[in-house]
């Protein structure tokens, strides 16, 4: 079964277009992250970072995301009376791309052209296309050129086209590249664009449910997934996920893995594994007294799969919507904010310095079976609450073998703040509780703050393929399609 699951059909359709040219899951992969780049500048793009996992035979893990530039200081930052990185319009939060790199690295690969594989990504930006749902409301507030209705992009066309060309010397050292030195005013140097920011590195797993789930390591959050899942597995769930029981249990799982997640996640960090200790402190009964531990933002997910059984996981982001608010002028790339991750906390592992990534939200999902062949690629935005989704997807496709399409299809929670997302660890929270979730009057009555909040994009675009049960993408994408070849 090939299949390639996104937020948008125009970015699935250039997947599957890659597909039937005779290429694998990773060309399809790369042509649907490029027409997102082009159609989604509220989610991702060049300007943003990259992670993604691969199974050809073996789990590869590959982590393009950026370091702060040459001219990072956090002690600059504090003298002028900031105890957090800003969070939007200031140059200092946008470390430098990774995604490029990352398509660099994946291109490896591949079998297709680069040329081939963005073509289709070139077209939509040079001719236009329709805003979806999403951007369309949003786009009297941003710098995107609108013509007969059409979004045109030229500059993110050519772009596409000097990277067609000249791989990651056409973006970072073109165009692009030289139009962000201008911008950061001593944040960054050429020499901080000659890094490449991609990585293969050792991916993390834990078995659990009879399969191993595999993710990122930090500087992901990856390992919060992996260490609520190895909690929950320990507990006798309830059958059914409508029970109050079951997302008690999930929660407690989701609060007790991630409550000193400020301290110990960092770039090289060696995350916690304790699951049995964690799990001593939930009461069945009772919300725990824990450090609380999340709300959507820029980032989407995509997966594909071939007919060889080679999968891709690949989560691509801009952090906050479209990031900083701040857009390459040349080009019209808007730039991430994933330095909003740094910490401002002298002699903090993860303190705001050159070289250094800042802790990321990032998440992508893979399920192999005992004998390490592929079941899933699984993923899905949400800020914070990425870890939560996902521990809440898996536990129903795993445990209570659901479909893929109920899987994707079901209520959700999430632990929220009333702030932006991604100051989760800093505030207190309380569990939101998706329209039509049917837990909220058991989880009040186990001393849970619930607020009910509308069905859509805060809990998550989700996306699933699973060779078992099929593939499925997340209605609260709006336009969010799974086409299988």
């Amino acid at each position: 079964m090939g299949a390639v699951c996104s937020v948008d059909r125009l970015a699935s359709e250039a997947g599957i277009a890659m597909l039937h040219q005779g290429g694998n899951a990773v060309d399809a992969a790369l042509a649907t992250n490029a027409v997102l780049a082009v159609t989604a500048p509220h989610l991702c793009g060049m300007g943003g970072d990259l992670f993604a996992l691969v199974h050809d035979g073996s789990v590869r893990a590959l982590n393009a995301s950026g370091r702060a530039g040459s001219g990072a200081s956090a002690e600059r930052l504090r003298a002028e009376g900031h105890a957090v990185m800003p969070l939007l319009r200031d140059v200092r939060t946008v470390t430098v791309p990774g995604c490029v790199d990352g398509w660099t690295a994946l291109h490896e690969l591949a079998r297709l052209p680069l040329s081939t594989l963005l073509a289709p990504a070139i077209e939509l930006a040079r001719t236009g296309f329709m805003p979806s749902p999403l951007l369309a409301p949003r786009l009297p507030d941003v710098p995107l050129e609108v013509v007969d209705g059409l979004v045109l992009r030229p500059g993110v066309a050519r772009t596409l086209e000097a990277i067609a060309a000249e791989g990651r010397a056409g973006f970072y050292l073109g165009e692009f590249g030289r139009g962000l030195v201008e911008l950061g005013h001593g944040e960054y140097d050429e020499g901080d664009l000659l890094v490449p920011n991609a990585e293969w590195v050792a991916p993390m797993s834990r078995d659990v449910f009879g399969h191993t789930v595999w993710t990122m390591p930090p500087n992901s959050q990856g390992y919060l997934l992996l260490l609520a899942l190895g909690i929950v597995e320990g507990f006798d769930l309830p059958d059914d996920p409508a029970d109050p029981l079951w997302a008690h249990l999930l929660v407690e799982a989701s609060r007790a893995s991630g409550h000193d997640r400020e301290e110990v996640l960092y770039d090289g960090a060696t995350p916690p594994t304790d699951a049995d200790r964690r799990r001593a402190f939930i009461d069945p009964d009772r919300r725990s007294e824990l450090d609380d531990l999340a709300a959507p933002g820029g980032t989407t997910y995509l997966c594909t799969l071939d007919d060889d059984g080679m999968g891709v996981s690949l989560i691509q982001s801009n952090a906050l919507g479209f990031g900083s608010l701040l857009w390459e002028p040349s080009t019209g790339i808007n730039l991430q904010n994933r330095g909003i991750g740094f910490s401002l906390v002298e002699g903090h592992p993860a303190e705001y310095a050159a070289g250094r990534r800042p802790p990321h939200t990032l998440v992508p999902g893979l399920v192999t079976y005992p004998d390490g062949s592929l079941r899933t690629v699984i993923g899905s935005m949400g800020g914070d609450a990425q870890p939560q989704i996902l521990l809440q997807l898996l536990t129903r496709l795993l445990r209570h073998g659901e479909s893929a399409v109920d899987v994707i299809a079901a209520p959700r929670w999430r632990l929220a703040t009333d702030g932006s997302g991604f100051d989760t660890w800093r505030a207190p929270t309380h569990v939101a509780v998706e329209d039509g979730g049917p837990w909220a009057a058991g989880l009040r009555s186990r001393g849970h703050e619930v607020r009910h909040q509308q069905y859509g994009g805060a809990f998550g675009h989700a996306h699933v393929i699973d060779v078992e049960v099929g593939a499925a993408a997340d209605p609260r994408a709006v336009i969010g399609v799974a086409l299988q070849d």
